[in-house]
């Protein structure tokens, strides 16, 4: 018996290391954009292209922000090993339009809704030794790199909305040399019934780095492009509602020969407080990139006509000495 099992052993290891592989999405510029976006979008295993439910993020699909009740602006700060940073910051907002001849009719209804939502990522390394060719120290290093986004939604029924989003790139690598790009995101949502929702997202649609040297090494200076992976992703959450709890998946493939799972949950003991739980990068392509879990919270507490919104994550990141920790505050009014 005892053979067995280790021979058991070894046929799975030897599979399992047969289907390793590597990733091109993993070298692919704009990481940090795919590494979510903040607390509760990062909790939920980044399984959020679907949910528009509480306090939605354009990030996830560009068509959600027309599902936010409230006027909504949101930070959240990222504590990161390795001298890393990752930042957060969204405003989203919806318009309903109105028509006079609908005054008689309680409650009413609007015959438009539009949405918009504007935010940042910003994301960079520091205290990165910097020398010379003898080997001598000249000071520390450093790199930023941005995504300054701007959605637009339009409900065009009950039932269905769309939106697309407009996103520019701009990175700092190292003394003059930068570079900048355009992408472009597309999202529909559907809601089957009050407790299913679907959705579709295409994302970094044209983006892409285009890199010049010739500034810091002049005729020896080169150029490059850097194409970003353009990835889909079907979306899908449902909200049981007795108990009050929403369940999302998500399935990604990418042009870099990438697909992936995330499933995430989020349960409101209370009005005010909010329990999360997911799993980001169940990666089917291959068994090379490990899963990353996420737990966090989210607590609401309401001054005047302002809630305040306060929200955690813990999120596992392999590769690193520590995992994430993601705070975050939002304002709703």
């Amino acid at each position: 018996m005892r053979i067995f099992f280790f021979v058991i052993i070894i046929l799975l290891a030897n599979f399992s290391f047969a289907q390793q592989g590597f990733s091109e999405t993993s070298v692919a510029p704009g990481t940090f954009s795919r590494m979510g976006f903040g607390p509760r979008g990062i909790s939920l295993g980044n399984a959020a292209g679907a949910i528009n439910k509480g306090n939605v993020n354009s990030y996830y699909n560009p068509a959600l922000s027309v599902f936010q009740n409230d006027n909504s602006f949101s930070s959240a700060y990222s504590f990161l090993g390795l001298d890393r940073s990752l930042n957060f910051v969204n405003f989203t907002r919806k318009f309903e339009f109105y028509s006079d001849k609908d005054s008689l009719i309680v409650p009413r209804k609007p015959r438009a809704t539009a949405g918009i939502s504007f935010g940042l990522i910003n994301a960079g390394v520091s205290k990165i030794d910097g020398r010379d060719n003898q080997g001598f120290k000249k000071g520390d290093l450093s790199t930023s790199e941005n995504q300054f986004f701007m959605a637009f939604a339009n409900r065009f029924s009950d039932k269905f909305a769309a939106g697309i989003g407009i996103k520019f790139y701009y990175y700092k690598l190292y003394e003059d040399i930068t570079s900048t790009g355009l992408g472009f995101d597309i999202g529909a949502i559907y809601l089957l019934n009050p407790q299913l929702t679907i959705a579709f997202t295409i994302s970094d649609l044209n983006a892409k780095y285009k890199w010049d040297t010739s500034p810091l090494f002049g005729t020896d200076g080169s150029t490059s492009e850097n194409k970003f992976p353009m990835t889909k992703k079907i979306s899908v959450s449902y909200f049981l509602g007795e108990p009050d709890i929403i369940l999302a998946g998500e399935f990604e493939f990418n042009n870099m020969h990438n697909k992936l799972m995330r499933f995430g949950a989020e349960y409101k003991i209370f009005d005010y407080f909010q329990l999360r739980a997911g799993i980001d990068n169940i990666n089917i392509s291959t068994t090379d990139s490990p899963i990353r879990p996420a737990l966090g919270f989210g607590y609401t507490h309401q001054l005047g006509k302002i809630n305040v919104g306060v929200d955690y994550a813990f999120a596992y990141e392999p590769y690193s000495p520590q995992s994430r920790h993601i705070a975050g505050i939002s304002i709703l009014f």
